[in-house]
């Protein structure tokens, strides 16, 4: 199957959403990323803990260390209060711009 490319600014909304749902090790959100998109988006370290540190740079999830499933320690991520209404602020941005590139490709 052909792996996707994020757009640019995309993979911020994708973490948020992912720990949205519960908070996550790096590995865990990367993996989930993977799994939800049936294997099209396959994030890598290089990319998700520059992103992971940017988002915490600025507010929008904070990091506690604490045993993995495999009982290694692992830093665990989580959405602030900041970070579930940035993720609502994206998600509603995404929408938006998806109906709008939606109207312009059926466009006769």
């Amino acid at each position: 199957m052909d792996r996707l490319d994020l757009p640019q600014g995309t993979l911020d909304l994708l973490i948020l959403k992912a720990l949205s749902l519960e908070p996550q090790h790096g590995w865990a959100i990367s993996e989930r990323l993977r799994q939800v998109s049936r294997a099209m988006l396959d994030v890598p370290q290089g990319s998700l803990y520059p992103a992971l540190h940017r988002l915490e740079r600025r507010g929008w999830i904070k990091a506690t260390w604490g045993p993995s499933e495999n009982n290694r320690h692992a830093k665990f991520y989580e959405l602030t209060h900041a970070g579930r209404k940035q993720l609502g602020d994206e998600l509603d941005a995404w929408q938006k711009l998806t109906t709008a590139v939606s109207l312009v490709l059926e466009m006769r």
